[in-house]
């Protein structure tokens, strides 16, 4: 999938989550039901769920914007995969988001965000957008004694 498509999708599931719980949330939803029109009424029926378990949950939350954070990757993720297989819904996906972009209060819109990391010589990366990232590192072995070299096997 290309990068466009990715952001297309990002931008979408953030635009949806950010609907959650406001006025907006059910020309949201059910502009977000129609991009999925084309798949069984099962499917369809199951998302229509989900979108709404998770609106509940950030109405009833007492701090909205985690839980919001919460649900992106799974939206992110549905809208990926729409896109992936028909990639013809990007410019309705994108306009999804932008009318919700547009109808929510601008402190409360959905952010797109950008984020470019760049290693060189050997680096390495560890990034995360809206959510954790916990990395360790192994120690490498210490050199026997006498040997200079690892003292794993």
């Amino acid at each position: 999938m290309s990068q466009e498509l990715a952001a297309v999708a990002e931008a979408g599931a953030a635009a949806v989550v950010a609907a959650m719980a406001t006025e907006v949330w059910q020309s949201t939803r059910a502009g977000l039901l129609r991009l999925f029109h084309r798949g069984d009424e099962e499917r369809r029926a199951a998302l229509a769920a989900q979108l709404d378990n998770n609106a509940a949950l950030v109405e009833a939350a007492a701090a909205p914007d985690e839980v919001r954070r919460a649900v992106l990757a799974y939206w992110s993720g549905e809208l990926t995969a729409l896109l992936r297989a028909d990639s013809s819904r990007r410019q309705a996906v994108a306009q999804l988001s932008a009318e919700v972009a547009a109808a929510l209060p601008k402190e409360r819109g959905a952010g797109v965000f950008q984020q470019t990391n760049t290693a060189h010589d050997l680096g390495t990366v560890l990034a995360v957008q809206q959510g954790d990232l916990h990395a360790s590192r192994r120690a490498a072995s210490a050199p026997s004694p006498g040997t200079g070299r690892p003292s794993g096997r």
